[in-house]
């Protein structure tokens, strides 16, 4: 991962030379300005994700330390698209289930009638 090259305090200290044809102090200042906020955004974000990231892999690591989780753990884990199709899976189970139920409620009193 490439590195940040400037910290938003150093684009906020950085000082252009003026020349005869040079730019306008003001829009530069101005836009400076923005690319600070953006940087200070991104490096919220970053900051934000590390922790995260952190947080859940300390969350996997105490997951695998129990002896019933480890054995569904590494049997869900491979991939992140089978943990998310097999709750997928698993919920649609459970909504044709409902459905089922609901049917035979509804229409197994409307036979019966």
């Amino acid at each position: 991962m490439a590195n940040i090259i400037y910290t938003p305090k150093e684009i906020f200290e950085q000082d252009f030379k003026v020349s005869v044809r040079g730019f306008n102090r003001k829009e530069v200042d101005e836009f400076l300005d923005d690319v600070i906020k953006d940087y200070e955004t991104y490096i919220a974000a970053v900051e934000e994700l590390r922790s995260e990231n952190t947080r859940l892999k300390e969350e996997i690591k105490k997951l695998k330390q129990r002896p019933e989780a480890a054995k569904t753990a590494s049997t869900v884990t491979p991939s992140v698209d089978s943990t998310h199709v097999a709750a997928s899976a698993a919920t649609n189970f459970d909504i044709l289930k409902r459905i089922s139920r609901l049917e035979k409620e509804v229409f197994g009193k409307q036979i019966s009638e």
